[in-house]
């Protein structure tokens, strides 16, 4: 069978990771492992695939991801599986399976992968997306949620990325009916205006209006009734309780009375951080433009919709996709070797004949255990091939290994500017160009 020349493409909404966009991924994710990592937080990794009513049950089955985004599919044996859409509630999962809730509370994990969801591709959102999500489980104090800001707050710092926080409450189950009540009566007024989507939110789920994207209802959401003039007084003093820790912490913050996540889990604080990206236009001029880059809040009774049983907890995800691609914009090719501390290579090993090359094959490892970066082209036989990829690479020093010195367990240090050579032993040759790269 003759394969399709679409099937030699990545899948639509999907791309291959590699050289430096990757090693700027590897080092976003190193930081924020290790930030992660000193606050406490523990690595959890979890099967890319759950089963399916996790989560229409918890994201709440009017979600967009439910309805129209989550990968499905039935294996041969009949289970109802989904490719994991977003990482809290296999996180709970997680913690209800392996008994977490009889360790000391709370638990802090953090997870660092790849989540999947079936909507329409644009810049910074893939199919298949990077998420680094973090969790503080059995916390009912806004400490928890404070401990989530700054985290991110601490590891956007780091990365250079600017943001602003936007921060508000969504009420609990006792003060949120009101708010949802007054809601439905100001959106009535316009249901026939707004889009396709928000007609069948607003007889669902009118809360997801305040989610909308959609231009032509944005309108409408920034004069629509606020979370904020309802809250309950228990509500109302848990949220002063974060935005002192805010204060105390000197992370700026905006209440934003329209701000809603997508998922029916959240309860009390919701937050995400936006990163403000500068520009300039063809006039020279410069443009501030803004992308949520992560988001997350308060969760308390998602435990009870898949345990039936209480979890105060709250968390977020950092959208990895997002910050690589701002890091990759900003940063010229030097920059990003100094950002991801690329070492480049001193050394270019040359070698001529198959003896050669099974010595030098089995010589690379010396030059990894002494820690001297090392490039070479093992396919090549032309010294004088070699000695051009030398020189492009900069390297200071070439080493050359003939049949001879391959006979004689020697090798040839080249330097690279004056064309001097000396003939040395193996291992005295690899002392030797450790003093000369210090």
């Amino acid at each position: 069978m003759k394969i399709k020349k679409e099937s030699l493409q990545t899948p639509r909404g999907t791309r291959d990771l590699m050289g430096q966009e990757l090693s700027v991924w590897r080092r976003v994710s190193d930081i924020a492992e290790e930030a992660a990592k000193y606050y406490g937080f523990q690595e959890i990794r979890t099967p890319h695939f759950e089963h399916a009513e996790l989560f229409g049950a918890s994201l709440g089955e009017t979600s967009d991801v439910v309805e129209k985004q989550m990968y499905s599919f039935k294996t041969r044996g009949g289970d109802h599986l989904v490719l994991r859409p977003e990482a809290t509630v296999p996180l709970v999962r997680a913690y209800y399976e392996h008994g977490m809730q009889a360790e000391p509370q709370p638990i802090l994990l953090y997870m660092n992968g790849s989540f999947f969801r079936h909507e329409a591709p644009q810049k910074g959102r893939w199919r298949q997306f990077g998420q680094f999500d973090v969790e503080v489980m059995g916390e009912e104090l806004a400490v928890a949620e404070a401990t989530t800001i700054r985290l991110f707050s601490l590891i956007f710092k780091e990365l250079g990325i600017d943001t602003t926080l936007e921060i508000s409450t969504m009420g609990d189950k006792d003060c949120r009916p009101q708010w949802r009540k007054e809601l439905v009566s100001y959106y009535k007024k316009h249901v026939e205006k707004l889009c396709k989507d928000c007609k069948r939110r607003f007889k669902e789920n009118p809360l997801r209006l305040l989610d909308c994207k959609e231009p032509a209802c944005q309108e409408y959401k920034t004069k629509a009734p606020q979370m904020l003039e309802y809250v309950c007084d228990e509500c109302k003093a848990h949220f002063k309780e974060v935005l002192e820790f805010m204060d105390a912490l000197e992370i700026p913050y905006r209440l934003n009375g329209t701000l809603v996540r997508g998922f029916d889990y959240y309860t009390r604080t919701v937050f995400e951080f936006q990163a403000n990206i500068v520009t300039k236009k063809e006039d020279g001029t410069e443009e501030t433009k803004t992308m949520t880059v992560a988001g997350g809040g308060r969760y308390d009774y998602l435990g009870q919709v898949l345990a039936g049983k209480d979890l105060p907890a709250a968390g977020g995800g950092i959208g990895m996709d997002r910050v690589v691609s701002i890091l990759m914009e900003r940063m010229d090719e030097k920059a990003q070797e100094e950002f991801t501390k690329i070492e480049k290579p001193k050394v270019f090993l040359i070698q001529l004949g198959m003896a050669a090359k099974r010595k030098t094959l089995a010589l690379m490892e010396e030059f990894r255990k002494a820690r001297i970066p090392l490039a070479q082209s093992l396919s090549k036989d032309s010294i004088r091939g070699q000695l051009r990829l030398a020189s492009k690479l900069g390297v200071p020093y070439s080493l050359i290994m003939g049949q001879k010195e391959a006979l004689e367990g020697s090798i040839i240090i080249r330097d690279m500017d004056s064309g001097m050579q000396e003939t040395l032993p193996i291992t005295r040759a690899i002392e030797r160009l450790k003093l000369k790269i210090k």
